[in-house]
């Protein structure tokens, strides 16, 4: 009966630290707080070195528990990037999350040296630990607080967080053997670096296309399609590490050829993981945090710091300027990349490997790299939002969350029905903006189901729903999200959206419903300001397209290259000093 209250009581104090990081959440949330910060103090008071007292010293449970979050994490991520974003920002994340680890590892190691007194290879290992970025606390600190980044930017730090993984968990796992069995020569090195590269890409995206044949195919029974894909991505990134290829790397392409691909259950998927990986974060930080004691972490405190601090004030800036050089970053936005530089669990999951393969001096590695993860969340994690404004990166905006509901429809891929509330402001409220691709099919009114003719026109308090594919359903959120025209145009962030010179007329026309002459479909956003105005394009000038007002936001040589889309308030055109304020811009331009 004894082994059986102890097993109790384990549940017990399990949940009520789970339900602790739970409810701290709401903490971080209100303060903009790191939730991994939250997540890994809990868990350091809970243990035995704290207050709590709580014993916790197996590291293989916490290594594999962590190993779980973090596939499940990097799958996630994978599962959220749009393939149109991946490329994107593909070389510069890319070059980021190989190139830029090695740097970053590098550029620590002498400070590591110095201050703690270890050899080259071992400061390499302390480098190689700390030199990637966190996916989760990454996400988490861009969407928090209301901000709004440049699209670039903010896609290449989540591209690059969630890409930087393997790398350094290759290098920590090599300077870990080097360490324990003696030097390797570097053919083997880079043999063991192709393979592991070669086959984490190939299962990955085998096992992705896999994953999508079988949602698809084969009529599982409701309710399992979201924890067979969960699982499925385990599946790949056990596979791949046990045939010794990069099984982090694998998990993340598998996750983006599901998220890139019609499935059915899709929001089934997305919520599913949402709660999966919460779980498992929060787990893994908390067990992460039990492993810690508070007194060797103030023996090693100081030498730590100076590591933080050459690791976030030189080793980062510097790799993020040299990675980014051959493409067009402005001066602030490079600050900025280099800023978000944040460290997290797999920090302090990779420093768990020394103590779990019994390395000599394994426990300094772990202090190290916790105290280095706690100086990057505090230090950096809260002064994120303050550095986007004042770099002019972004800019704080409020209610900008819309609430959807999706529901799949069985019987098909093709689309799905989006609900939303129709909130005051929202560019759908104010003009009757919709993409030609997304059709309204039903509206809600004060308890009342009715058809679109019938709720015409839609009033703010009513819930609309769209037919709309699925891998378009968030696009629908920027027309019902409650956002008021700005008193002018922001060139640094743009009025309402934010598009590039070499979209298409043709394109805009699709999204926002506009008619355009067959002969200018094909016509780009710089070729049209070109066509508009009796000068040469200048950052600033504004042309207007129907509704939308265009915004030329960054001119190179002449050539409009980004372009700002304000959704113009229909009282303008619609009363007399409307009509009249139109007729002088146009007369304006024609005078030249």
């Amino acid at each position: 009966m004894a082994s059986l209250d102890t097993v109790s009581i384990a549940i017990l104090l399990g949940s009520l630290l789970i339900m602790a990081g739970i409810l701290s959440s709401l903490v971080a949330l209100r303060f903009g707080a790191p939730l991994l910060l939250v997540f890994l103090i809990v868990g350091l008071l809970a243990g035995e070195g704290g207050p709590g007292g709580l014993k916790f010293n197996d590291v293989g449970a916490a290594y594999m528990v962590g190993s779980i979050a973090l596939a499940l994490i990097l799958f996630d991520g994978g599962l959220r990037t749009k393939m149109a974003t991946f490329r994107l920002v593909l070389a510069p994340a890319g070059i980021l999350a190989t190139f830029g680890v090695l740097t970053t590892a590098t550029l620590t190691a002498p400070m590591a040296v110095w201050a703690l007194g270890l050899s080259w290879t071992e400061g390499l290992l302390i480098g190689s630990i700390v030199a990637s970025t966190d996916a989760a606390a990454v996400f988490f600190l861009l969407h928090a607080k209301g901000l709004r980044l440049r699209p670039r930017v903010a896609a290449t730090l989540e591209v690059e967080s969630a890409t930087n993984d393997p790398v350094a968990i290759f290098m920590t796992i090599l300077l870990v053997e080097i360490l324990m069995k003696g030097a390797q020569s570097w053919g083997d090195i880079f043999s063991l670096l192709v393979q592991q590269i070669s086959l984490g890409a190939v299962i990955g995206v085998a096992g992705g296309y896999i994953m999508v044949w079988v949602l698809n195919r084969l009529n599982l029974p409701q309710g399992l399609h979201a924890p067979f894909v969960a699982t499925g991505g385990l599946v790949v990134f056990a596979l791949t590490g046990t045939l010794q290829g990069s099984g982090f790397l694998a998990v993340y392409l598998a996750g983006l050829v599901v998220g890139n691909n019609s499935t059915r259950a899709h929001n089934m998927l997305i919520t599913f993981l949402d709660a999966v990986t919460w779980l498992a974060q929060i787990a893994m930080f908390v067990l992460l945090g039990l492993l810690a004691w508070p007194d060797l972490l103030l023996q090693r405190l100081w030498p730590a710091l100076l590591v933080a601090a050459a690791l976030t004030l030189i080793a980062r800036p510097a790799t993020v300027f040299l990675c980014l050089a051959p493409f067009s970053f402005s001066l602030r936005e490079k600050l900025f990349v280099s800023w978000v530089g944040l460290r997290g669990s797999v920090g302090v999951f990779l420093a768990s490997i020394p103590l779990l393969v019994g390395l000599p001096g394994g426990q300094i590695y772990f202090d190290v790299a916790f105290v280095i993860v706690l100086f990057s969340l505090l230090v950096q994690g809260w002064t994120i939002p303050a550095a986007a404004r004042q770099l002019g990166i972004a800019l704080p905006r409020a209610g900008v969350v819309a609430r959807r509901v999706e529901l799949d429809l069985p019987g098909q891929l093709e689309k799905e029905l989006v609900g939303y509330p129709v909130v005051a402001g929202s560019p759908y409220l104010r003009r009757g903006l919709i993409p030609k691709w997304a059709r309204p099919m039903l509206v809600v009114r004060s308890e009342e189901i009715l058809n679109p003719v019938e709720a015409d026109p839609v009033r703010e308090g009513d819930y609309v729903y769209l037919l709309a594919p699925p891998e378009k359903a968030q696009a629908l959120d920027r027309f019902f999200v409650n956002a008021p025209l700005p008193a002018k145009p922001d060139t640094r962030l743009l009025g309402d959206f934010f598009v590039a010179g070499t979209v298409t007329l043709g394109a805009l026309a699709d999204i926002y419903g506009l008619q355009v002459a067959g002969d200018h479909t094909e016509v780009t956003l710089a070729d049209y300001f070109t066509e508009m105005l009796n000068h040469v394009p200048r950052s600033g000038d504004i042309v207007q397209l129907g509704p939308i007002a265009l915004l030329a936001h960054k001119v190179e040589a002449g050539v409009v290259v980004t372009v700002g889309l304000r959704l113009d308030e229909p009282e303008e055109q619609a009363t007399l000093p409307g009509l009249a304020k139109a007729w002088l811009r146009r007369l304006q331009k024609w005078i030249g």
